[in-house]
């Protein structure tokens, strides 16, 4: 509140003032334009922003309409070419780009350093200088391939995306996405206004996300720098249908060029001239008659799975790896090989009669009839007895056991479900076997399932904290007793299950101690502790009756005799062939030892343990073959470099070379290995030495592969951040000096093939993008139709007209992941997603074309290779770690 001094102030003020103004009218008028002035301009400054907004919203609404009336014309052409798909007149293909959610086993990744190279105008590759498929002047001929099954010697493929239904029969759902560069009806650089208003749209952040970094996996609508793409993919909406194969593919024959989809991607590629003119897609390439048979199995699988290795009367070892189980004889130097599994074997059991094998295998994420299920077999004719449970598990049949007292009649297993069921089998009843029952076991991790090999229908299991005794009564249900530890310290897991000659269960725990438990009871009648430092992972009571222990973590065999007493001293096992997985007994008095870093050792405690077999942990992705002996080469994420012979079934050296590999590559003298590593690095090593003489570095991501120029006086490194690195090789292959760096692809480079010329260079990308590239410039070739005659000294890229048709024709969730030609140039070999390596004739040119097809892997198939003088091929499955060597006859 005023207080009446002021007030009065106040008025006196405002009385001078209009007595001023009555004498000097010119004082009033100047406080007029005053009120004025600033008046106008503070609706000038408010139709200023009004006029900006109405500007930018009509830019807004030009652009919605431009779009829309995109769409309208698309959804026309697409319903003309389904009226005219019975005449001759080719279908127009609409530009659809690439989803990069669809890369299941392959993610993209991109270093901060490449986003903002990927999001500037990068230079548009064309085959020719004049657009086809929106040209005026008449087509003499198109022939449009419709098919309406597969000539793969292959089962039915699964998709990986799920297909949404279309809204009508003339309005499929496609993906309206960017061109390949290689297409020809590339789309065109946008005007300056179009760039501002393509800029100011970015600006609000939703749309500035590369596939591979947004964390949704939403593509931008405008990442091809064009108003004409609608189709964004959020994780709330069911997946399109994509165009994935070559089932729609087409011919033009005006310029000789073959158009089809790969994930909704339009490639475009011309053939050579001499079939140019009679080409045709309706005929039929034949399967090669030279067939693929495996030959030898490198590795065995440690690492995650115990109680799979046993000796067989037969002089064979048998264990498994990948899907194959395989039965070794070291003394012969020969392998045999169970296949009748479709996807990863996961448990194994001896029959009591040491002939009848049981494995069980997990369930298949992609094939549909990967299911898990038993298969008992025979191991002298490898003929399968009975498939049990096909319908019955869930998971993976984790643990396997044939019951002892009866003779083996019944057999106990364990789905690897969330209450891990136990359930037993009359496995000889009945076409598939007759479950007997069923129940839930635990909802903690069961590790072992045995039967008593003196009380019928007994079973023990064992797993995370705890280990039961179950029985089976007549009526065929179990009855569990819980083992109690008592006042003792109960172990976080009970890791492993023997039985004594006089019927006491013995245990293993992870406190590294041993537990007796009397025969008929659950408790324990003796403890030895400490016997190791850290779990013991497997017990062996042999022949004799003596007892050996294995330490996972300590790596230490550890002898008792009958009475658990303990013998002598602790035999070590070197650390880098890992902890001790299993224990079994062997030929004589000989051990056999599996250990946890997938390798097998053979010996005994009084001359020591020599490794026969070693295999790699981590995934792989490295595979090289050696250009003059038969040899080859495999690194991956174990940090493992690794040199094999393919003659005598060894490892010529091993070593460590501390870093993730990505890819190898032989020079094309065999001399020097190079390795390319996760972290962007390369290294090269001397092949026969071993020894590592340079260390280069190119960007902070993988580099995903490797290729020499066919003189070998250049080599191209393919990296994940989308670019390729060209390096001069002199002094004899020790001195690398780099040319420069290709780039242009919109996603990692995945293959790349040097020309016989020595200076062109083609790669594939990630997104099926093909370019050639003019090494001493490190530029693209623009005019790519005049490289169709272009001789090539390899073929590992995917995407060329000579590979076709190993693309399926509905290919959706499946991906020829790696091919090679053979030295002759008359076979093509590829590995796939499906774990499937496939043979065919080359060239692969038609879209139906008949191949051979071979199982063995469980994960995709990285790399294939053929050895030296074509008589091998290798193949390396991801995360399975196998290596298979396959003979061709």
């Amino acid at each position: 509140m005023y207080r009446m001094a002021d007030v009065d102030v106040l008025v006196l003020q405002l009385c001078e003032i209009f007595r001023i103004e009555e004498n000097n009218p010119s004082i009033t008028v100047f406080f007029f334009h005053e009120m004025l002035d600033a008046e106008n301009r503070g609706l000038a400054g408010r139709v200023s922003d009004l006029e900006r907004k109405i500007l930018e919203q009509g830019d807004e609404l030009v652009c919605l309409k431009a779009t829309l009336a995109e769409a309208l014309r698309r959804i026309t052409l697409l319903e003309g070419s389904r009226l005219h798909q019975q005449s001759p007149s080719p279908a127009v293909p609409l530009r659809n780009g690439l989803s990069k959610e669809s890369f299941r086993l392959r993610p993209s990744s991109y270093s901060p350093s490449h986003n903002a190279d990927n999001n500037r105008v990068r230079p548009i590759v064309m085959d020719s200088p004049r657009k086809i498929y929106n040209s005026s002047l008449p087509q003499r001929k198109a022939v449009h391939y419709q098919s309406t099954g597969s000539l793969h010697s292959d089962s039915q493929s699964s998709s990986s995306v799920s297909p949404i239904p279309s809204p009508s029969p003339s309005t499929p759902v496609t993906s309206i996405k960017k061109p390949p560069l290689m297409a020809q009806n590339s789309v065109s650089s946008s005007n300056s206004s179009n760039s501002l208003l393509h800029k100011r749209w970015n600006s609000t952040g939703d749309f500035n996300q590369s596939p591979a970094m947004s964390p949704t996996g939403m593509q931008s609508k405008f990442s091809n720098k064009s108003f004409l793409n609608l189709y964004t993919k959020s994780n709330q909406f069911p997946a399109p249908h994509f165009k994935h194969g070559t089932k729609e593919a087409t011919y033009n024959e005006e310029d000789h060029s073959l158009s089809m989809y790969l994930r909704s991607r339009l490639i475009k590629l011309y053939a050579p001239s001499d079939i140019a003119d009679s080409y045709e897609l309706t005929k039929v390439n034949t399967a090669p008659h030279q067939r693929l048979k495996l030959d030898w199995v490198y590795g065995y699988r440690g690492k995650d799975c115990r109680s799979n290795l046993y000796f067989l009367p037969t002089g064979e070892m048998v264990y498994f790896v990948a899907s194959v189980v395989v039965l070794y004889n070291v003394e012969d130097q020969y392998q045999r090989h169970y296949l009748g599994h479709t996807d990863e074997v996961k448990s194994l059991a001896i029959h009591p009669n040491k002939m009848f094998v049981a494995t069980g295998q997990c369930g298949g994420h992609d094939r549909r009839d990967s299911r898990p299920h038993v298969r008992i077999w025979n191991s002298v004719s490898l003929h399968t007895q009975i498939v049990i449970g096909m319908n019955d598990f869930q998971v993976s049949v984790c643990c396997l056991s044939f019951s002892r007292a009866d003779g083996g009649s019944l057999l106990v297993a364990v789905d690897d479900v969330s209450d891990h069921t136990i359930s037993v089998w009359d496995w000889q009843k009945g076409e598939n076997g007759f479950k007997i029952t069923d129940t839930k076991c635990s909802v903690d991790t069961i590790i072992s399932a045995e039967f008593h090999p003196l009380d019928r229908n007994v079973i023990v299991t064992s797993g995370k904290s705890h280990i039961a005794f179950w029985s089976l009564d007549i009526n065929g249900t179990l009855f569990k007793r819980v083992g109690i530890f008592e006042s003792r310290d109960k172990p976080k897991y009970v890791t492993c299950i023997a039985f004594l000659q006089t019927g006491e269960t013995i245990s293993g725990d992870s406190n590294g101690n041993l537990a007796i438990w009397g025969r008929g009871t659950n408790t324990i009648w003796k403890l030895i502790k400490n016997v190791h430092d850290g779990a013991i992972f497997s017990i062996c009571v042999l022949k004799d009756g003596s007892i050996v222990t294995g330490g996972g973590k300590d790596g230490r065999i550890v002898e008792f005799d009958s009475n658990l007493h303990k013998l002598g001293s602790d035999n070590q096992i070197e650390g880098h062939f890992g902890g001790i997985r299993v224990i079994s007994e062997g030929w004589g008095s000989q051990l056999l030892v599996g250990t946890t870093k997938n390798c097998i050792l053979c010996g005994s405690t009084q001359i020591g343990f020599q490794p026969i077999i070693l295999g790699h942990t981590d995934e792989l992705w490295g595979l090289a073959s050696h250009p003059n002996l038969p040899q080859f080469a495999t690194a991956g994420y174990d940090k493992v470099l690794q040199l094999w012979d393919s003659m005598s079934h060894s490892i010529l050296w091993s070593k460590d070379i501390g870093e993730q590999a990505q890819s190898v590559a032989f020079s094309p003298d065999g001399t020097y290995v190079l390795v390319g590593c996760c972290s962007g690095r390369w290294m090269i090593f001397h092949s026969q030495t071993r020894d590592l003489l340079c260390r280069n570095n190119d960007g902070n991501e993988p580099i995903q592969v490797i290729q020499f120029s066919p003189n070998g006086e250049m080599v191209a490194l393919g990296s994940r951040d989308n670019n390729i690195y060209i390096y001069q090789v002199t002094e004899g292959g020790l001195k690398y000096s780099r040319i420069g760096r290709c780039s242009g692809h919109t996603s990692y480079i995945t293959a790349l093939d040097w020309g016989v010329d020595n200076t062109t260079l083609r790669s594939n990308s990630a997104d099926y993008e093909i370019i050639c590239w003019n090494t001493s410039t490190c530029r693209p070739i623009v005019q790519t139709i005049y490289l169709r005659d272009a001789e090539w000294a390899t073929n590992s890229c995917t995407v060329t007209f000579n590979t076709i048709g190993i693309w399926p024709e509905n290919a959706e969730g499946i991906d020829a992941n790696s091919c090679d030609r053979s030295h002759n140039q008359d076979i093509l070999a590829t590995g796939d997603d499906l774990g499937r390596v496939k043979l065919y004739n080359y060239p692969v040119n038609q879209p139906k074309s008949l191949c051979h097809t071979c199982a063995g892997h469980t994960s995709h198939v990285t790399a294939v290779k053929f050895l030296h003088q074509d008589t091998r091929l290798v193949s390396i499955g991801g995360r399975d770690t196998a290596v298979l060597q396959w003979t061709l006859s």
